[in-house]
């Protein structure tokens, strides 16, 4: 008989991200771009993200469990960006308030009451906590006494720090993303567009008189289907838009700018919506998407004195 093996077998680690958003982005925005508000700056969060998760592989050992998106929102009503990331697979956008001076509320609360949950029910051994602000030292504190490794991640500051001197010393490991890692994602908000004499915007009217209708290929022996009329469309396209103005705000709106292809989330919402309004599919008629895109834009560039816009075919 051999002599048993005593020796424990290496357990593999599931692990869970923890991101916050807004120290991530804030602390990106200064080092990369000197900025001092979201606004100035434009994020490829899906592909950084996905960067993201990469790196935690190559650091842990293991099964990902899921990658925690927390950020805020006016009235919780989440952000174009925002919805594009919910769609995205492994992650959980989590959305805290953000009131009208721009702070977020609530965010490190649903950070730190995740973080205490993954290690008291022992969904994780790891998790990875990127963020910056002391407040999380107790959540830290608390999964450890569950027995969950504690991986903090940092953005590489300008100069000094932008974490939390005592977070630092209280996670189990300590990591600063440079500088060089999150330059490809972010860049510089498009500067506002000039905007023309008033009496040299076309209208709506005039821009849409010339366009010939895209008339549905007819079998011999088939009967057309007779879809709804160009007006009715672009009226409701333009009903949509001033609905998600007033709804989701126009910074929201904003970042649609400057069109005229929509992300295939709020392409496919703005489809729905129109067809609540219609009562009616518009599946069968490519045409008349076209023409919902045309209305939407019309109005979403009204609104912000563009002119009018005309979509992508």
């Amino acid at each position: 008989m051999g002599i048993p093996d005593l020796m424990p077998h290496p357990v593999a680690a599931k692990y869970a991200v923890l991101v916050d958003v807004g120290y991530l982005y804030a602390a990106a925005g200064e080092v990369l771009l000197g900025a001092k508000e979201r606004k100035e700056y434009r994020v490829a969060a899906d592909e950084l993200i996905q960067s993201l998760q990469k790196h935690a592989t190559e650091r842990i050992s293991g099964e990902l469990l899921r990658i925690y998106w927390y950020d805020a929102a006016r009235d919780r009503v989440p952000t174009v960006d925002q919805r594009v990331i919910a769609q995205l697979p492994w992650v959980k956008v989590r959305l805290g308030n953000l009131n009208a001076r721009g702070q977020q509320k609530g965010v490190d609360a649903q950070i730190r009451s995740d973080l205490e949950a993954l290690a008291r029910h022992h969904a994780v051994t790891d998790t990875v906590l990127l963020a910056g602000d002391e407040d999380m030292v107790p959540a830290v504190e608390a999964a450890q006494a569950y027995g969950v490794r504690i991986h903090l991640w940092g953005v590489e500051p300008p100069y000094g720090t932008n974490q939390a001197e005592r977070l630092v010393w209280e996670s189990d490991t300590v990591e600063v993303i440079s500088a060089d890692f999150l330059r490809p994602f972010f860049s510089r908000a498009p500067q506002p567009v000039a905007v023309p004499p008033p009496a040299a915007a076309p209208s709506p009217a005039q821009v849409f008189a010339g366009r010939t209708p895209t008339k549905p290929h007819v079998k011999p022996g088939q009967v057309a289907k007779l879809g709804p009329s160009r007006p009715r469309v672009e009226d409701v396209g333009e009903h949509v838009a001033q609905k998600w103005i007033l709804t989701r705000g126009r910074d929201n709106i904003r970042d649609l700018l400057p069109g005229p292809i929509l992300p295939t989330v709020i392409d496919t919402e703005l489809l729905i919506e129109a067809e609540k309004e219609l009562g009616h599919s518009l599946r069968p008629f490519p045409e008349a998407r076209v023409w919902l895109r045309d209305g939407f834009w019309a109005r979403v560039y009204r609104e912000f004195d563009l002119g009018v816009g005309v979509s992508s075919k």
